[in-house]
């Protein structure tokens, strides 16, 4: 209470609370009376009679304790607001994930690291016990996130003894250990160092020339944490049950890397897997293998825009540009509770910052500039902004200001509330090319049409306002215990970087879900998992939508062009599972929530299934051209950004002339055998190949948004409850 009294809470002034408490008590218990002042004398000498020392301190801790719980025993406690919002087995998960940021957060300051180590687990089961302390904890350190937090957060499944225990209670899926591999760039990158990653394969490693698939990972971790390493349980998993080579990419992280420095690693890794034929990682080389490309979280993001970089490479006008032949589409995509959309409404637009450093008002509002240009700070290891941008504004000057640097009109800010455009039918049917010979930085860009203006309505009363659909998953479940409101302004900050003015309603690179629905059209088969209560829900409900509503445009399209009989399906498109009950991240801590590895072993069938329904490329296999230009997505000039520094890198060779003759014989004898079973098969044998249908269902979306408006509404109209839902 002092200190609030002094109006500066702070923990130092605490703590020299607490020793002056302690100190003061302990003097007198030396020095003073043993029997305690003469007053407390008289009361005590009484009641020795009746109780014994024992006694008295048992009755002294009960009161302590009945104090400290008063608000419980006389209902004035508010209820736990989670209480209703998971399910059981997730909220025991998040408690004893709660409990080990809280101790590890308390312990990282410790620079030995042998004792860091072992005091994080002492901490660990301390908050465990202590789980209101640990709430507390965690509540004031995501107050104020660092980059260090989070990777010490994140990164915490890497440490010996929790990789000791994670390993005791994993199922054994794998007798072979992951190897940690490097990916060269190919040729004509614009970048030279290796790419790591780590291969998860159940087999020796001269037995990949057999295969001809492979799994590309790309793991999460806010893009600032989480190598492959941390994620063992899944793609242990994975590679244990289906028996196909996973690799996981441990590409370069935030803050030293931002964007799109992962998003081009990932780029150039899946061109070297086709340029190299899969020997970069130790297959054959002979034919080009189908990759089936996976991503949870930040790296369902970074999966996301890769497949956007293959299709836009894949564009007839975009390869005449860059001088080089298109890229095979991935077999499959598969979502684990993805984030696709880093617009979260709280960015300040460049006409708010204009009117802000007027100036004529550059003396009274310096202060708010300058705390605006330090925003980054709050990020440890966050590279320093250039003060060009300040000096301009604060140098002194005398005169009037010039004629050329008066104030202008600016033109009126258009609603953020974005209206993705209906699918053009013209968009499937033209023969002419979609991209246009515009520079790199403007190819990523999506035509966002502003929102039309609501006619008046005719009635005599006012048209009810429809709220109801306009509140999204991070509003609805910003008090999330894995992933906050403040955990994802700090991890987008620390992705963009100071130096990088994205445009977050055209950059679909960025933003997949503002991806136009000419490139939409031409995905792969994607898979969505995510919880139906995470904050980015809304993210994957969306971008399903919308590929559902342009994959249909393009089907149609087609089927009045060429007269197709076949009836659109979208399970043949998109498949949606919606978990009940839990949240973010579930797949990343099985060993407390084993309700997880179900969901895991659903998304190796999904990714057998993929390879399963993919036919065998027809065409021939693409090279790719040495004195290309790059494909990589640039971020656009700024008048702050510095020149990059990209790292040495190891150049590797393709096979040689001779072995790529061997390889066209055999694809060329694979394709007679095809054709000839093609023309041998009977007719309606193709009812036979038919895949088998998913078992999950598919909901309206009006009933998320019913469920998520009863869970919201349930406490405060008395009416609770909510039904299992497996799917939309």
């Amino acid at each position: 209470m002092i200190d609030h009294v002094l109006g500066r809470p702070s923990v130092k002034f605490r703590k020299i609370q607490v020793l002056t408490v302690v100190s003061f008590w302990s003097f007198y218990l030396c020095k003073g009376n043993r029997h305690g002042p003469p007053i407390l004398r008289k009361i005590s000498r009484p009641f020795a009679k009746f109780f014994t020392p024992w006694q008295t301190m048992v009755l002294t801790l009960l009161y302590l304790y009945i104090a400290r719980n008063l608000g419980k025993l006389l209902n004035l406690e508010s209820p736990e607001p989670l209480a209703n919002l998971y399910n059981r087995s997730y909220f025991r998960a998040t408690w004893v994930m709660t409990a080990m940021d809280a101790g590890f957060w308390s312990a990282m300051r410790i620079k030995n690291q042998a004792l860091r180590d072992i005091a994080s687990i002492i901490f660990t089961g301390y908050y465990l016990i202590a789980a209101e302390q640990a709430d507390e904890k965690v509540r004031k350190v995501r107050a104020m996130l660092t980059v260090e937090h989070m990777r010490v957060s994140w990164n915490k499944g890497t440490t010996p003894y929790l990789h000791g225990l994670q390993k005791l209670l994993r199922p054994r899926f794998m007798r072979y250990p992951p190897r940690q591999i490097r990916i060269a760039r190919p040729p004509g990158s614009d970048y030279t160092e290796t790419v790591m990653a780590w291969l998860y394969y159940d087999a020796p490693v001269s037995t990949l020339q057999n295969y001809t698939k492979v799994v590309l990972d790309i793991p999460g971790g806010g893009f600032v944490a989480m190598d492959p390493r941390t994620n063992d349980d899944r793609l242990m998993a994975w590679a244990g049950k289906t028996g196909l080579p996973i690799l996981s990419l441990d590409y370069k992280k935030a803050p030293e890397f931002p964007y799109p420095h992962a998003l081009n690693e990932c780029y150039d890794v899946y061109r070297m897997l086709v340029a190299s034929r899969g020997s970069c990682i130790g297959m054959s080389g002979n034919t080009v293998p189908e990759i089936v490309i996976a991503g949870d979280s930040a790296g369902g993001n970074l999966a996301t825009g890769l497949t956007l970089m293959i299709i836009e490479t894949g564009s007839t006008d975009t390869r005449t540009f860059l001088g080089q032949i298109p890229l095979p589409v991935p077999a499959g995509l598969v979502l684990m509770y993805p984030a696709l959309d880093m617009n979260i409404g709280s960015w300040m637009t460049d006409e708010q910052m204009s009117l802000i450093k007027d100036r004529r008002m550059r003396k009274i509002n310096a202060g708010i500039v300058r705390r605006k240009s330090m925003q980054y700070t709050f990020t440890a290891g966050t590279p320093h902004h250039s003060g060009i941008e300040m000096d301009s504004y604060f140098a002194p000057q005398s005169g009037p200001l010039p004629p050329d640097e008066e104030l202008t009109p600016k033109p009126p800010v258009v609603s953020s509330d974005i209206m993705f455009p209906e699918p053009n039918f013209s968009d499937f049917m033209s023969p002419q090319p979609e991209f246009s010979s515009a520079p790199l930085n403007q190819l990523s860009g999506s035509s966002i049409k502003p929102p039309q203006a609501r006619q008046p309505s005719e009635l005599h009363h006012p048209e009810p306002m429809k709220t109801r659909l306009a509140l999204t998953s991070m509003l609805s479940y910003f008090g999330d215990r894995i992933l906050t409101p403040e955990m994802m302004r700090a991890m987008i900050m620390l992705y963009i970087g100071p130096h990088n003015r994205p445009d977050f309603s055209q950059d679909h690179l960025l933003c997949p879900i503002l991806a136009p629905d000419s490139l939409l059209a031409q995905f792969p088969k994607t898979y969505f998992l995510t919880g139906e209560r995470d904050p980015l829900v809304d993210d994957t409900v969306i971008f399903a939508g919308r590929l559902r509503r342009a994959k249909e445009a393009k089907h149609n399209a087609d089927r009045s062009y060429i007269h197709l009989r076949k009836e659109f399906d979208d399970r043949d498109v998109v498949e949606v599972a919606l978990i009940p009950g839990i949240s973010h991240g579930f797949l990343q801590f099985c060993g407390v929530f084993p309700e997880g590895w179900k969901h895991v072993f659903r998304c190796g069938r999904w990714i057998e299934e993929c390879f399963t329904n993919t036919e065998s490329y027809a065409s021939p296999t693409p090279k790719l051209i040495r004195n290309e230009q790059s494909r990589h997505h640039r971020r656009q000039p700024t008048d702050s950004s510095d020149g990059e520094d990209f790292g040495l890198e190891m150049k590797m060779t393709l096979k040689d002339k001779a072995r790529d003759e061997r390889g066209k014989a055999e694809r060329a004898k694979k394709e007679s055998l095809l054709h000839e079973e093609m023309g041998k098969r009977r007719p309606g044998s193709d009812r036979e190949m038919k895949r088998k249908k998913s078992s999950t269902s598919l909901a309206s979306t009006d009933d998320l948004l019913g469920r998520r408006m009863q869970g919201l509404a349930g406490p405060l109209t008395g009416i609770g409850g909510s039904s299992e839902l497996e799917g939309i």
